[in-house]
């Protein structure tokens, strides 16, 4: 079943639909692929990227396309015009797009899809032992799926910014960026694709694209001249820690990976890539590399020297005077959802009045890569940032029905403001 890529419910049932209901922009309101609008060409080569068949028809007319393996022989064939310019065209293809959406096969959903709005299609294969019936384990469907969710996501943070190091940093705008993809796995759980709408996400593919055949020169030239130069030039590719750990996550406890993309026959072949890329394969052999990778960009990582402002959101020190500690929900000044701020006893008295009355509080300091850039080290400056009524209230509503206010997750510490 195709869901959304931060879905993770599913009942395991395949959609009646190409498209369920409930889905995120742009696959939510979708129309049905219209026979009237659809370039054969395009559901050509949809077909054959999904393993369908060209066997016989009519040259220059039609040809008859039958599904992969098996369902061959059983399953439906289809004809499909060689252009609109055959008299029976419209004809055909409504034919065609019917029998794909009565088809049981995952290939006839999965090429519904692709044609409902124009996506590129990343495919990640593990190999795994199979269990009963052919199928992997839960758990590693599980990892299989939490591994694509990483590096979608590290695909993501460096179309925002090339770094070896992200942390907590550009995490809500790597999550607004994917939020339109769908994931589907293929039977046995071996294998999972996502479609990345070309509209809201070719950025992404693109990016991720780049990254991966960076990472893996960069573990062959690790290999043949030993040293780690590579890794450093692949940060402007896209490579970053987040990636190596997603790649890590893919390859731990399998035989191998390899991940393939497909560009959209819709929109075309982007500026800068090859008509087929190839899939990028990695081992269990490149895993030493990989963690050396991600090791070296976390030191490599300088801290950041922000002014950001922000509302107080906890507060802790372990008596009624001295020292004390406040984290802080972001508003600008810096791309993460929250920070840490160790404070002198008197910034910590202004905070806290800050709090009390409805106001945030401008500081500056360093943000440190040590912990993910969430802490906030040197803090000096703190001072109230004076509001209106109507930013006030507007402040005060944002803080309470903000989607993200568990944005970068806890520590365990339950504080409370407490001037």
């Amino acid at each position: 079943m195709h869901r959304p890529f931060d879905d993770g419910t599913g009942d395991g049932a395949p959609p009646p639909r190409p498209h369920p209901v409930g889905l995120p922009a742009p696959w939510d309101g979708a129309p049905e692929p219209d026979p009237a609008q659809v370039d054969p060409a395009v559901l050509g080569a949809l077909l054959d990227r999904h393993g369908w068949r060209r066997r016989g028809g009519a040259p220059g007319r039609y040809g008859r396309w039958t599904p992969p393996g098996p369902a061959a022989a059983a399953g439906p064939s289809l004809l499909l015009p060689q252009d609109r310019a055959y008299p029976d065209s419209e004809e055909l293809l409504a034919e065609a797009l019917t029998a794909l959406g009565r088809s049981p096969l995952p290939s006839a959903r999965e090429v519904l899809v692709a044609l409902a709005v124009p996506s590129d299609e990343i495919r990640w294969w593990r190999a795994v032992p199979e269990g009963p019936s052919g199928v992997s384990s839960w758990a590693a469907q599980e990892q299989l799926r939490a591994a694509v969710g990483q590096m979608l996501t590290a695909g993501a943070l460096a179309v925002r910014a090339r770094s070896g190091y992200h942390g907590a940093r550009r995490r809500r705008q790597a999550r607004a960026a994917l939020s339109g993809v769908l994931v589907g796995p293929a039977p046995g759980g071996r294998e999972l694709t996502a479609f990345v709408p070309v509209r809201t996400g070719r950025a992404v593919a693109v990016r991720l694209c780049h990254a991966l055949h960076a990472t893996r020169e960069a573990i062959d030239y690790r290999r043949a001249a030993g040293g780690m130069d590579a890794f450093d030039t692949a940060v402007r590719a896209g490579v970053s820690r987040e990636l190596t750990e997603s790649v890590i996550a893919l390859v731990r406890g399998s035989e191998g990976a390899r991940v393939a993309l497909d560009w959209s026959p819709a929109a075309g072949v982007p500026r800068g890539c090859g008509v087929r890329t190839g899939p990028v394969e990695f081992s269990a052999g490149d895993l030493a590399a990989l963690r050396e990778a991600g090791a070296r960009y976390l030191r490599a990582e300088p801290s950041v020297p922000v002014v950001l402002t922000g509302t107080v959101v906890r507060m802790r020190r372990s008596g009624p005077r001295g020292p004390g500690t406040v984290r802080l929900r972001v508003l600008s000044g810096a791309e993460v959802g929250r920070v840490r701020v160790a404070l002198d006893e008197e910034a910590y008295r202004t905070a806290g009045h800050a709090h009390l009355d409805g106001l945030p509080v401008r500081v500056a300091g360093r943000l440190e890569s040590r912990g993910g850039f969430r802490n906030l080290a040197g803090a000096e400056g703190l001072v109230p940032v004076p509001l209106d009524e109507a930013e006030r209230d507007r402040l005060m509503k944002s803080l309470h029905e903000s989607p993200d206010c568990c944005e970068e997750g806890g520590d365990g510490e339950e504080e409370r403001p407490r001037p």
